[in-house]
């Protein structure tokens, strides 16, 4: 007989690979069921995640026989970079959701390496037992993406790095699901940011960049370009970018505002319609180092119709869009949790 009921592992898995698939295993020994809650998921494709829930649901559930599958629960878990506390709660009601069907209080445990940096949530969770599993293998999901999206010469080359590193279910995925296009795209974003950082490369420690983000607000409306150049090319974004060495915040926020959608309002008014502001400072929300960004929400009084907006100077194209249609698998970066959090979500 197990010895819990329910086992609960927690990771990103992008890829899945022999690590995670050596816990999962190790959990069925000693549970009946393991949710497996996969963070990261409804965000737009990055070279750190570049690839969907679904995706990574397939390449999990596909590495184990039909009847271990039957007792693994997938479910997406948001991030929430930026409130520690919403994601322990999303963490818990997507556990709830699982267990609440059991007619006696479910035994459940926590599943992880607390050795490991990204067992860091093992400790969250105090009303839960824990199942400490060692690493079967020095296996890093970021050098593995590293070594994939290095050949771009050879995209079948490619895939031989998870004959070595991943469970049957992620070879099959990238022998049969994953696309050149979409390989394509992720592999242009991974060579922009390595070329961006070898600019720095004679720095003698690495530097930190300062950014400005507008979050204008209008009739439900929120002000949104449409990235021309990498990183995230194509993807909507807040009008913002970097600092210049000799301005305050809020006078970079506005310029880069007026730059990127020529928004025809006049300045005194924009200033006097800022609200509040934030920093973001996640080390992981940009790809291309760490960038420490100041967000300005802009609230414009309620109109009829709305001021007219073109893209320029790093927009393809500036448009308003209306808040009940904000997609965070559409949106750059952190910028949804930047918006959510400044709109109080």
């Amino acid at each position: 007989m197990k010895t819990y009921h329910f086992a609960v592992f927690i990771g990103r898995f992008q890829p899945y690979h022999n690590g995670h698939h050596h816990v999962i295993t190790q959990g069925l020994a000693h549970a009946e069921k393991i949710i497996v809650l996969c963070g990261s998921a409804y965000l737009s494709p990055s070279h750190r995640n570049p690839w969907s829930f679904e995706q990574r649901k397939a390449m999990i559930l596909n590495s184990f026989s039909k009847e271990e599958a039957q007792r693994i629960i997938l479910l997406p878990l948001m991030d929430s970079p930026y409130n520690e506390s919403l994601w322990v709660q999303s963490v818990q009601k997507a556990v709830s959701s699982v267990t609440q069907a059991c007619n006696t209080q479910a035994n459940i445990a926590l599943l992880g390496n607390c050795k490991h940096h990204s067992g860091f949530y093992l400790n969250m969770f105090p009303q839960w037992q824990s199942i400490a599993v060692d690493s079967v293998e020095n296996t890093n999901a970021t050098a593995l993406r590293t070594e994939y999206f290095s050949h771009a010469d050879n995209f079948a080359n490619s895939q031989k790095v998870f004959s070595r590193h991943a469970p049957t279910g992620t070879q099959q995925f990238f022998a049969q699901n994953f696309s050149q296009t979409a390989y394509d795209y992720i592999f242009a974003e991974h060579n922009f940011v390595i070329e961006h950082k070898k600019q720095w490369q004679v720095a003698p420690y690495p530097p930190v960049f300062v950014t400005v983000d507008a979050v204008v607000i209008q009739s439900g409306h929120i002000l949104l370009i449409k990235r021309k150049n990498r990183p995230g090319q194509g993807l909507a974004a807040l009008p913002g970018g970097f600092l210049d060495q000799y301005e305050s915040l809020q006078d970079a926020c506005i310029r880069e505002l007026h730059e990127e959608t020529e928004l025809n309002l006049p300045e005194t008014l924009l200033r006097s319609c800022i609200t509040r502001s934030h920093i973001f400072d996640d080390p992981y929300r940009s790809a291309r180092g760490r960038t420490i960004t100041h967000a300005f929400l802009i609230e414009l009084p309620a109109c009829e119709n709305l001021p007219k907006v073109t893209g320029s100077d790093d927009a393809e194209k500036a448009f308003w869009m209306p808040l009940g249609e904000i997609n965070p698998e559409k949106l750059f970066e952190d910028h949804y949790f930047i918006v959510t959090h400044l709109l109080g979500g």
